[in-house]
């Protein structure tokens, strides 16, 4: 039941004449009074005969009751107020304005023939423009809704207090008149403004349309007149499009696609709720940052993620779809992080995160980035990229994450620094490792939690990819000094996996062999770089010799992309290279992983050997083939 403050005023009875008296006298201001209230997203010249419908239908009511009832006069001595006939009018104003789907209706049958006026034909009838104020005015009233509008029009045009607002908007079919007013104090625009010529419907221009446009449109509607004859009788035929199928036809309006742009239906996720959640994922994640209840942020972000404009970057992983979403997606942060307000999304297959400057000047941009993270777990989930600006890259990291380390992989025997975290998740800035010339540092981050010590590294995409060691099938994260010092000749080859979709690198040594003439011990390694949409793998096979400084890269031997020798699948590794030893005397050097029985080489410089090692002499610029048969007898080429 609605408070007695809600309640419509009593009622005394006037007629029709007195009701039609008073829209003729006020007829400016009531006209004005819908212009106001339907949806500032319609075309003006939309809205002036949308707004001058509202105001000549108001009489319906009373002709068909033939004596309307109307409201008492809520204060003596004002002219429109005292009347009874023009508080009537203006409730039936009211009313119409704000019921559902209202202008789709008036539009609908302002199309009937023949039209029901007001209409107009050829022209294109305008209100004057405005200034900045009456712009600003305009965006306000377009991002409130409309009991809002409503509220704020009867309190600045028409000067009623608080409580008869409540009683107006409760006898217009408003649920909540407190809401509505609660969300009209959010308007900042001064009051005076509404009654300028821009929100004059009455005082109007004219203009013509797009001639040209015009012309087109009269030949497309013979050429489609015509094609309708060609193919009435198809559309006729079972099979087509009837009643029976289940495709709405072109540009209809998408429930589903409408409520992916509402602030309101975003999913959002309780702080705790990962703690008992039956998955460990980015559907996890609880809603944070400081603006989660900015409705104009998030509102915005969500439509330049739909429409992006000219002003807006964006930049995608491959194989990334880019299109508006399909749903309410699950809202993962929104907040400010340095000189930028930043929202974060997750719809099941693609992060998205919006960026634009925290003052939202347009003229600065924005930025759009998408992601794929579909079939992510906790060990590929425990951060994201928040911010990647001049000072370095934060992170967002899992509710999950206790604790976030740096450690320069090219210095295995340093230990970790910590890096500082907000209340929120994010962290503090830390240098890009593809940052600068050269290769003289690369920071990678670990995140301690899950009972797990994970070691991550930015590669220029939002999900930062997870580094492993370890044979495939069964990789592991990286512990131990030994899989560090591999890591930290390994690091600098990471750029050429950049900017790939990478969502973990796994580093297996395969193989260790002693070199000709007693010069110690070398290791083979082979390097997988997985994606996160299978496809597009990268492999690197390393020769690391023996060296006094662990950071000096390995010297690559083999490329491979969409290849899955070095993975799951195929878990085997074979490459070669010509090495020259300190002595002068080149060799060709192969080594080849468990699987492996036999290796040969040909074209040039002929050799073979039993296991999977092989040392042959060579010439300087030998280019021989390698081949290796496998336990099974099976006979496979190396990587090249």
């Amino acid at each position: 039941m609605r408070p007695p403050s809600e309640l419509p005023t009593a009622v005394a009875p006037v007629d029709v004449e007195q009701a039609e008296a008073a829209l003729v006298e006020h007829y400016p201001r009531l006209v004005r009074i819908g212009y106001l209230l339907l949806p500032p997203s319609v075309s003006r010249g939309r809205r002036v005969l949308a707004a001058h419908a509202l105001a000549q239908r108001s009489l319906q009511a009373a002709h068909r009751a033939g004596a309307a009832a109307v409201p008492l006069p809520r204060r003596p001595g004002r002219t429109e107020s005292a009347d009874p006939g023009y508080a009537y009018v203006r409730r039936q104003v009211l009313r119409r304005a704000l019921a559902p789907g209202r202008l789709g209706r008036l539009r609908l049958r302002s199309r009937r023939l023949p039209p029901v006026l007001p209409s107009a034909w050829g022209l294109r009838l305008l209100p004057h423009p405005g200034g900045a104020g009456e712009l600003a005015l305009e965006r306000e009233l377009a991002a409130a809704g409309a009991p809002a509008r409503a509220a704020f029009v009867l309190r600045g045009l028409e000067g009623l207090a608080d409580g008869e607002v409540r009683r107006e908007l409760a006898a217009a079919g408003v649920a909540d008149p407190h809401a509505a007013l609660t969300e009209a104090d959010g308007i900042t625009a001064g009051h005076a403004l509404l009654v300028s010529p821009e929100f004059d419907p009455c005082s109007l221009q004219a203009r013509p349309p797009d001639l040209p446009r015009r012309r087109r449109r009269a030949r497309t509607a013979l050429a489609a007149f015509a094609a309708l004859l060609v193919c009435g009788a198809l559309l006729g035929m079972p099979g087509g499009w009837g009643r029976g199928s289940l495709s709405a036809p072109l540009y209809a309006r998408n429930p589903a696609s409408e409520a992916a742009l509402d602030p309101g239906a975003l999913h959002r996720v309780a702080a705790g709720f990962w703690r008992h959640s039956a998955r460990t994922d980015f559907t996890a994640w609880p809603t944070r940052g400081d603006r989660t209840q900015d409705t104009r942020l998030l509102r915005r972000a969500l439509e330049v993620w739909a429409r992006p404009g000219a002003g807006v970057r964006t930049s995608a992983t491959p194989g990334t779809p880019v299109g508006p979403p399909m749903g309410a997606p699950q809202l993962l942060y929104a907040g400010e992080v340095g000189e930028s307000a930043v929202v974060l999304f997750h719809d099941g297959l693609r992060v998205v995160r919006y960026a634009q400057p925290r003052n939202a000047d347009p003229s600065l941009g924005a930025a759009l980035d998408f992601a794929r993270v579909d079939g992510a777990d906790e060990a590929s989930s425990g951060a994201l990229v928040v911010a990647r600006t001049r000072d370095g890259v934060r992170y967002l990291t899992a509710p999950w994450v206790r604790g976030v380390r740096v450690r320069d992989l090219l210095a295995p025997d340093r230990a970790p620094r910590p890096l500082p975290r907000s209340p929120d998740g994010v962290t503090g800035a830390l240098a890009d490792p593809a940052a600068g010339s050269g290769c003289r540092a690369w920071p990678a981050v670990e995140l301690t939690g899950g009972g797990a010590v994970r070691l991550v590294t930015d590669l220029g995409e939002l999900a930062p990819a997870r580094l492993t060691s370890g044979a495939p099938g069964s990789p592991h994260d990286v512990a131990g000094r030994a899989e560090r010092e591999s890591w930290a000749r390994t690091a600098c080859l990471l750029p050429a996996v950049r900017s790939h979709g990478v969502r973990s690198v796994n580093s297996w040594a395969y193989a260790r062999q002693p070199l000709p003439e007693g010069d110690g011990s070398a290791q083979w390694l082979c390097t997988r770089a997985e994606t996160w949409r299978g496809t597009g793998s990268r492999v690197i096979a390393q020769f690391q010799e023996p060296s006094a400084r662990p950071q000096v890269p390995g010297a690559v031997a083999a490329r491979a992309e969409d290849s899955p020798e070095c993975g799951a699948r195929t878990p085997r590794a074979l490459a070669g290279v010509l090495w020259k030893s300190p002595g002068g005397r080149w060799y060709v050097l192969a080594a080849g992983s468990t699987q492996f029985a036999s290796l040969s080489t040909s074209g040039g410089v002929t050799g073979s050997a039993r296991g999977r090692l092989l040392a042959v002499p060579a010439a300087e610029g030998a280019r021989p083939r390698l081949d290796g048969r496998l336990k099974d007898g099976s006979r496979v080429a190396a990587l090249h």
